[in-house]
């Protein structure tokens, strides 16, 4: 952690990825508070984290004080999920968005980390870097897009260190029920003995969620190094064989019935990404 980093501010902190950041920081000497719309979910969190109940899309007009002056925020917040297609996204989502993140930065925000979304590149296959200019095909993907054009915008005139961190698939404990190895498991436990999927031949680019959060934090302890990344692993592998190898390693007894969903509109068969370098004083 840098010197000048000390307090530590993470927005949807009650969510999937945020619960595993708070895991992440739990040993850490820094001082922690978490931003969520019902605070009753972070309370095994506490006292170590303190806790305080916001709504960025309803923030007091000194929401930066309120969080104590942190020294950077992990921003994770966003709501309308899992509905990619949702005219929402760019209709409310993002101008509230924009507004909440402006209001702190002119509040005395020094350092942002926004999670972004590798649908911003859109229909594009193969391996994708950030160096591939984004094709957003869906409202989501294009209102992530677009907030990162304002706050690069923002960033260049007021001097706020800024890191947008496309984020790729992953898995873990407490993941919405709507994700594939949610449904999985909920499949097993109702003692299913089929599991209803697509043909799974799509290549994707998974990471445990832990390591997600890990790759996050590295950001938070470097804002604006890099100002832009993938976090993801790299190593294409196809649906069926992560599922397969989920029950595997689960010990599960239960088949797969390929070819049930159609294959996604929204996402081409084959994308993953090139992976940041972080340097290891970083991680």
């Amino acid at each position: 952690m840098s010197k000048s980093v000390r307090r530590i501010a993470i927005s949807g902190a009650s969510g999937f990825i945020g619960q595993h950041v708070l895991a992440a920081l739990q040993h850490s000497d820094d001082e922690i508070v978490a931003l969520c719309r019902d605070p009753s979910r972070l309370q095994q969190w506490q006292p170590r984290v303190e806790v305080l109940q916001l709504d960025h899309a309803k923030p007091p007009a000194d929401a930066y004080e309120q969080m104590g002056r942190p020294d950077v925020l992990l921003h994770l917040a966003w709501q309308g999920l899992p509905n990619y297609q949702s005219l929402h996204h760019f209709e409310q989502e993002l101008p509230r968005q924009y507004a909440f993140l402006r209001q702190l930065v002119a509040e005395g925000l020094p350092a942002l980390v926004v999670a972004g979304t590798c649908f911003e590149y859109g229909l594009q296959s193969g391996a994708l870097s950030v160096a591939q200019w984004p094709q957003p095909a869906t409202p989501y993907a294009l209102a992530k897009h677009v907030l990162h054009q304002q706050l690069r915008f923002l960033a260049q005139q007021t001097g706020f260190s800024l890191s947008w961190a496309r984020l790729f698939y992953m898995h873990g404990s407490g993941q919405p029920p709507q994700t594939l190895w949610s449904q999985l498991e909920a499949a097993v436990a109702r003692g299913e003995t089929r599991f209803n999927m697509s043909g799974g031949e799509q290549l994707r680019d998974y990471l445990p969620v832990a390591e997600v959060a890990r790759q996050l934090l590295a950001l938070v302890r470097a804002p604006g190094q890099p100002a832009l990344c993938n976090i993801c692993s790299g190593q294409p592998v196809s649906v069926r064989r992560l599922v397969e190898g989920w029950i595997a390693e689960q010990g599960w007894n239960i088949d797969l019935n390929l070819g049930h969903y159609p294959y996604p509109q929204h996402e081409p068969m084959a994308f993953w990404g090139v992976p940041a370098r972080f340097e290891p004083k970083n991680i």
